[in-house]
């Protein structure tokens, strides 16, 4: 339970930022710039909120300093992440469940993918110090 609730926090602080940041990406900066180049001016703020977020909730929240508990963590948000950017697909830019799966082999595509590899692992990759305390 630990575990999720932690992944429930890391999607919550994460997500809000990518939300904000996605309509600020769609209605502005993929019209100027093209969706690559908008998604490459998103993948700093992003790295912040996961770097930020990944490091702040397992200690606010206690979480047991594993290997198992961080990348818990990770990959359960990650699955939230998942379903949220499917639910924002289909429900506000109506886009289908192909179309949303067809993104992802764009340049801009990918390189969410590379983000969303990262977001999982972050928790992993960040609290290396605290496991071997």
């Amino acid at each position: 339970m630990p575990i999720l609730k932690a992944a429930l926090s890391y999607f919550a602080i994460v997500f809000t930022v990518g939300f904000l940041c996605g309509a600020i990406r769609v209605v502005m900066l993929e019209p100027m710039f093209g969706p690559t180049a908008a998604v490459l001016f998103e993948a700093p703020i992003l790295l912040m909120a996961m770097l930020y977020a990944a490091r702040f909730v397992p200690r606010r929240l206690r979480l047991v300093p594993t290997s198992a508990a961080h990348l818990g963590m990770g990959f359960a948000a990650l699955m939230l992440v998942l379903l949220a950017d499917l639910g924002v697909g289909v429900m506000v830019r109506h886009l289908s469940f192909a179309e949303i799966v067809a993104t992802f082999s764009t340049p801009a595509g990918r390189i969410y993918a590379a983000l969303l590899l990262l977001f999982a692992l972050m928790p992993w990759l960040v609290n290396r110090r605290a496991r071997s305390a």
